[in-house]
């Protein structure tokens, strides 16, 4: 039987993943999916299933496995015909597992109390911590940490596709991200999880938008910062809780991008103007909340005033 076939390579940062195979377009017969390392990765991806399992293989919809990842790793997807002659088209989604950080609980406060009502914060070295991923035309893949150019103001080059890793990542926030491509691509504009590969290697086909949003319950205490750079126009900096940059055009090649996160601070509650003029002090004022920090976008160019949207 000549069977079809179809490939795909994932790259994969450190951690734990769940490759779950949601769908396929032929119902009676579907394909077969199989999930291995490339040879290179070997010894840094381990594949778990079931013990009476066969090591890879998922044969229907509706089935999952584990992959644990040691070191950044490539994780190849290979789809194969349920038929002769049959559909290749399968729905396949990795997401990534985590058991969250163990809460800190402060000095003075009883072991036994099960529960921490405070939010959660992610102090200096955890937000350090994050890491941009981005092949460069010309010189391949790059890493560098928070409010770091990849290519930029000094040395432009065309960004062909990122990938975000934290892991040390606070367990009530997520981030996502997507990039946007000249001409429609597979994948184009679509979110990936921390850790995924967004865009592609070694076709020159420069990144021309992109995309980052943060959510979960802690998405409000946290905003994304981004400087990028467009061929032919000016830096852009924006911030917030979701973010969307491109070129004037939306077709020029981004070549530069620096990312962070920054925190919020509360801030504190204003005080009651004094009373003139009073025999005996004032009662005190109730405490007041902090007032809550909106999730806003603001858009820097340089030479120009700025300009503030709704995000």
């Amino acid at each position: 039987m000549n069977e079809q076939i179809q490939q795909k390579t994932i790259d994969l940062a450190r951690g734990l993943f769940l490759v779950r195979y949601n769908g396929a377009e032929d119902k009676t017969s579907p394909p077969v999916v199989r999930v291995y390392a490339d040879r290179a990765s070997l010894n840094n991806c381990n594949i778990i299933t079931g013990p009476d399992a066969a090591n890879g293989t998922l044969f229907a919809p509706e089935t999952a496995l584990v992959v644990s990842v040691a070191r950044p790793s490539r994780l190849i997807v290979e789809v194969t015909a349920g038929r002769a002659g049959g559909s290749t088209a399968a729905n396949i989604k990795i997401e990534p597992l985590s058991q969250g950080q163990p809460a800190v609980q402060p000095s003075g406060q009883p072991a036994s109390q099960p529960f921490d009502t405070d939010e959660p914060e992610a102090g200096p070295d955890e937000l350090s911590a994050l890491k941009l991923l981005a092949h460069v035309a010309g010189l391949g893949d790059v890493t560098v940490g928070p409010n770091t150019w990849i290519a930029g103001p000094a040395a432009p080059a065309r960004i062909e596709g990122i990938s975000l890793e934290w892991p040390n990542k606070p367990y009530d926030l997520n981030l996502q991200y997507a990039v946007k491509f000249a001409r429609p691509q597979r994948g184009d504009n679509q979110f990936v999880p921390l850790g995924t590969f967004a865009g592609t290697r070694g076709r020159a086909l420069a990144i021309t938008g992109f995309s980052l949003e943060a959510t979960g319950p802690g998405a409000d205490r946290y905003a994304i910062a981004a400087e990028t750079i467009f061929l032919g126009a000016p830096a852009l900096r924006v911030t917030g809780n979701r973010i969307v940059v491109s070129g004037p055009s939306g077709r020029e090649p981004l070549v530069g991008l620096k990312l962070s996160l920054e925190e919020h601070r509360a801030q504190a509650a204003p005080l009651a103007p004094r009373q003139p003029m009073r025999a005996e002090p004032a009662p005190p004022m109730p405490r007041q909340e902090a007032p809550r920090l909106e999730g806003r976008v603001r858009v820097f160019r340089s030479r120009q005033n700025a300009v503030k949207t709704a995000g």
